[in-house]
């Protein structure tokens, strides 16, 4: 299949998908693993192979305000445009790396896959577990058919996609979880093979779009953790919209990073206040086991709004997208 976000470039292929605009010669393939040049195109290696696909709850992606309570279908294929020394995924994300460009996965078609979506009456198909962006062609098919049966899209991503790329699935997407693992281009380019501010670009672009987003930051001890840049990133998610929800994770040893320790649950909490103190309304703490801070309280009078304890929830005192005790309306699409 061809990967037809990509265009011609000094007799040379340019892939328009993510940052890293990978330019290609005939026979080879760009950073993700997944997208090579044969006979002057560009192909899509993962068109129809999933690695993996599952139906969970859509707090796991994690989306806390968007269809809360509801299942999503998830799917993703192998390869990644990042390489993280901590990442969770890395069995599929690094696959092709660290196989010798090995492509993998079970040939799904997406009427395939919108079609389990639709008989199980799932609202939602998530494009997660590796980065969707390298596999754009596959998941645009999917999501334009999802639309046709009003079934919502999210992407679950790393926040690379070019603009080009979020210009064109936007009429078909709904949501983003945008993970901004750091406020360090250092840190980017270290531990992630990426740069910060293309990330950040994107963030501001796809709001600007209109589409609902939540960003995801998990914190490394020693690594990401401090207060200064923690600050930097409350800050930053502020001065956007005060209301978009900031999951903050526990990190916990994996992949290259098996002789770091977990991430203490005080540390948790100090970005919590921290992000509290720059004015963020929605502010959770994922990978740990405490409903206070992962439940949703109305901004205005702390009213508990939706009741967590891990992926089990509880809408108590919301009413559509208002809080019932003072009719405050809140952010998401509920």
């Amino acid at each position: 299949m061809e990967a037809w976000l990509s265009k011609p470039y000094n007799k040379k292929i340019l892939c328009e998908a993510c940052s890293q605009r990978c330019i290609l010669e005939d026979g080879e393939v760009g950073i993700c693993g997944v997208r090579k040049v044969e006979n002057g195109k560009l192909k899509l290696l993962v068109y129809d192979l999933v690695s993996a696909i599952n139906i969970d709850p859509i707090e796991k992606k994690p989306l806390y305000h968007f269809l809360p309570n509801t299942p999503v279908l998830s799917l993703g294929t192998v390869g990644c445009n990042f390489s993280c020394k901590f990442c969770q995924n890395f069995d599929i994300s690094q696959y092709p790396k660290e196989h010798n460009g090995e492509i993998i996965g079970q040939r799904v078609t997406a009427k395939e896959i919108v079609e389990i979506a639709n008989r199980r009456a799932i609202p939602s198909i998530a494009y997660t577990y590796n980065e969707p962006i390298i596999f754009f062609e596959y998941a645009y098919e999917i999501a334009k058919l999802a639309k046709e049966y009003q079934i919502k899209n999210i992407f679950v991503t790393s926040g690379y996609e070019t603009h080009k790329a979020i210009d064109t699935i936007s009429p078909f997407l709904d949501a983003l979880n945008i993970d901004l693992k750091s406020f360090s281009n250092n840190f980017y380019k270290d531990i992630c093979g990426a740069k910060l501010k293309p990330v950040l670009d994107l963030i501001e672009y796809s709001y600007k779009k209109g589409l609902w987003i939540e960003i995801t930051t998990l914190l490394i001890p020693n690594l990401n953790d401090s207060d200064e840049e923690i600050r930097k990133i409350a800050k930053f998610i502020s001065s956007i919209d005060k209301n978009i929800p900031w999951h903050i994770s526990a990190f916990f040893p994996t992949y290259k990073m098996r002789d770091r320790e977990r991430t203490p649950l005080n540390t948790l909490l100090r970005a919590y206040d921290i992000g509290k103190s720059e004015g963020l309304n929605f502010i959770y703490l994922g990978n740990v086991n405490d409903y206070i801070h992962q439940s949703t309280f109305c901004p205005n009078c702390q009213e508990l709004l939706i009741k967590r304890n891990g992926y089990y929830l509880s809408i108590q005192n919301l009413d559509k997208n208002r809080c019932k005790k003072c009719e405050t309306p809140i952010a998401g699409i509920f």
